[in-house]
């Protein structure tokens, strides 16, 4: 059987054999690497241990501090994964017989209160598009638009919404939710179709005969952005560092755990940047950085899985000066991406080279404090509620269990024992011979008697719930649905109370929107300007149609326009979503207004009837009011736009007076 190490246990001559082994395994092996910038990283040399040192050194201080919370973070996934606990499950007695398990139950309301939040932050910010960008200058206006349409088209190929969704959860449980912006391509084998022929030289064409299907290697089959997500358990921040700020670090990281498979396979791949891969597959590759023994309920039982040759790396971005760390002539700070495999190798080395000049990673903390690295999350502020609300309702069960079992106290000398402890109902309870004849059964067994103290505990369970939805703002008209009252309720008094309800969802919506969307928004637009290499197309609706048509001449085909690389490359901001949720508005208010400036000839003259159209369609549920736009009709184009196309030439004035 093979030795399995434990990286978290210290000591052991065994363990410390081992782990000279592995390094006297690097020092003799030799795979002939091409590192970058003809930098020496072969592992086991003095060059690339102390590169190593720097960046375990930076790990260890970040996982001192976040390793406080570890303890906290447990118990919201506790109450967040399990209604009774695993341990409360099944329970045997001395004889090894299941008994009935204990009544610890975990009433679910983090859970609700979770779901609350979640579910307004969907609907606030998972519309279409997720980012909306607007040009800077009136020539960056149609790329911007394109801009929008392609972030959204790989968005949604990519299924950034689950990526959102699991750092909200994230923000809400743990107090911090990460992610990182990546620009990812896929190469791979693609299935072509190949013409056969011959050429006529005559008219200086190619005469198609056949077509046969054929395959091409190492195809860019995918290019655009993603959005990876990072367990808070395994997020190494700068502990210096408030932690909505962290483009403001000196360093900022995390551990990914992987497998050797997976790694091996990027080594191999030549677009990707990791290096050493063969080095990584003669060492344990676990890291002492992910504690045994104290797993989150979501890795209970595959921690201590090995068959699948586990790999732990530590990604890391530092701001360092390369002179002082011998990586370059410069003597400003620049922006490094380390990889550490094992805590022993490094696998990845080099400079970001970003255009927006941020570290790939957003912070979102909803509940931050404005200078703590790991703030307290909404959830953990009311864990102790919960935890006593959990507590009513086990005391309450078991005073009933303890109720509905008799509890008797008998003389055995008088009354038969096993007829009592028989737990089959309509039993016949017999008498010693002793005490037949005699009145003497009546003084020889009796119920002691048993008075209910928790019978108060569910109704204060209710009053404690009611607290936690006051602090965590999940309150019943969030959930939608109403407390229940004796009088009657007007329309107008419910509007007010969803107004006032959804409000501290609105506040804590427009935090995040602050913390993570927009710069998220940022660093997407920033990879497509820089990175974005092959022509696409995109799917034109609505006013990008229009515009394309009317004031650039483009004709779209087929509702399709091709998007060159070039075309984005515009100055641009980001026009994050402002909290809200679609339908929160009240729509009988903007149809009146509706009707007030559509009878009104100055107000008609002012406001745009068609978008105020669109928005009340959308506060009413509307999903996709563009599409019934009818693309025939006529064009309205404010009066400032028809002049510069006039001046551009592309309209022409037809002299006559409207």
């Amino acid at each position: 059987m093979p030795n399995v190490l434990d990286p978290n246990k210290t000591g052991g001559r065994g363990q410390q054999d081992e782990k000279e082994a592995q390094k006297q395994r690097l020092e003799e092996a030799n795979f002939d690497y091409e590192y970058p910038d003809r930098l020496n990283l072969k592992p086991a040399t003095e060059f690339h241990d102390a590169l190593l040192e720097k960046v375990m050194i930076r790990a260890r201080d970040s996982q001192r501090v976040m390793s406080q919370r570890y303890s906290h973070w447990r118990d919201i996934d506790k109450v967040l994964r399990t209604y009774v606990p695993p341990e409360d499950a099944e329970q045997k007695d001395k004889q090894g017989q299941k008994t009935e398990f204990k009544k610890s139950i975990v009433i679910p309301q983090s859970y609700a209160t979770l779901e609350t939040l979640l579910t307004y932050m969907t609907a606030a910010f998972l519309q279409s598009p997720i980012w909306k960008y607007e040009g800077v200058g009136p020539e960056d206006v149609l790329g911007a638009q394109l801009m929008t349409h392609v972030v959204h088209q790989q968005a949604t190929r990519n299924r950034v919404g689950l990526a959102l969704h699991t750092q909200w959860r994230d923000s809400f449980a743990y107090g911090i939710g990460v992610t990182s912006p990546v620009w990812e391509r896929r190469f791979g084998r693609q299935t072509v179709r190949r013409d056969r022929g011959f050429m006529d030289f005559v008219r200086d064409i190619f005469i198609v005969s056949d077509r046969e299907r054929d395959s091409e290697e190492n195809v860019l089959k995918y290019e655009g952005n993603k959005l990876v997500n990072i367990d808070p358990y395994s997020y190494l921040p700068d502990p210096d560092v408030s932690a909505h700020e962290i483009q403001e670090a000196e360093f900022a990281g995390w551990i990914e755990k992987t497998n050797l498979m997976r790694l091996l396979r990027r080594d191999k791949d030549p677009n990707d940047f990791l290096f050493n891969g063969l080095y990584v597959d003669l060492i344990d590759a676990r890291s002492s950085l992910v504690t045994y023994g104290t797993s989150t309920g979501r890795r209970e039982f595959s921690e201590h899985i090995l068959s699948n040759n586990p790999v732990h790396v530590i990604w890391m971005y530092i701001d360092i000066i390369p002179f002082e760390w011998d990586l370059g002539e410069s003597r400003y700070p620049e922006t490094w991406l380390f990889g550490v495999a094992g805590d022993r190798v490094l696998v990845a080395a080099q400079p970001l080279n970003l255009d927006h000049g941020m570290k790939p990673l957003t912070v979102a903390a909803p509940d931050y404090d404005g200078y703590t690295s790991n703030p307290i999350s909404r959830l953990g502020t009311v864990h102790d509620i919960q935890t006593l609300i959990d507590f009513m309702y086990s005391s309450h069960v078991q005073n009933v269990r303890k109720a509905i079992n008799d509890m008797i106290v008998l003389d055995p000398h008088i009354i038969n024992y096993y007829d009592v402890a028989n737990p089959e109902p309509g039993k016949l309870i017999r008498a010693r011979r002793a005490a037949w004849g005699k009145s003497l059964i009546k003084d020889s067994i009796f119920q002691l008697p048993v008075s209910d103290v928790t019978q108060g505990h569910v109704q204060d369970s209710f009053h404690l719930a009611d607290i936690m939805k006051q602090v965590s703002g999940a309150t019943d008209l969030a959930e939608g649905r109403m407390a229940p009252r004796t009088s009657r309720i007007s329309a107008s008094e419910i509007n007010q109370l969803s107004q006032s309800a959804l409000s501290r969802l609105e506040k804590m919506a427009r935090i995040v929107s602050m913390q993570a969307m927009e710069p998220t928004g940022i660093m997407f637009a920033s990879h497509v300007q820089q990175l974005m290499e092959e022509e696409t197309y995109i799917k034109t609706v609505g006013d990008l149609e229009q515009q394309l048509r009317g004031t650039y001449g483009v004709e779209p085909e087929n509702d399709r326009v091709s998007v060159n690389p070039l075309d984005m490359i515009v100055k641009y901001d980001v026009m994050p979503h402002d909290g809200t949720m679609p339908g929160s508005e009240n729509a009988d208010t903007w149809i009146q207004l509706y009707e007030i400036i559509v009878n009104n000839e100055m107000l008609a003259q002012q406001y745009d009837h068609p978008r105020i159209f669109q928005h009340i369609a959308r506060q009413m549920g509307a999903k996709n009011v563009e599409a019934f736009v009818n693309r025939e009709s006529p064009q309205v184009m404010p009066d400032d736009q028809v002049d510069e196309q006039i001046r551009q030439g592309n309209l022409v004035d037809n002299g006559q007076q409207l």
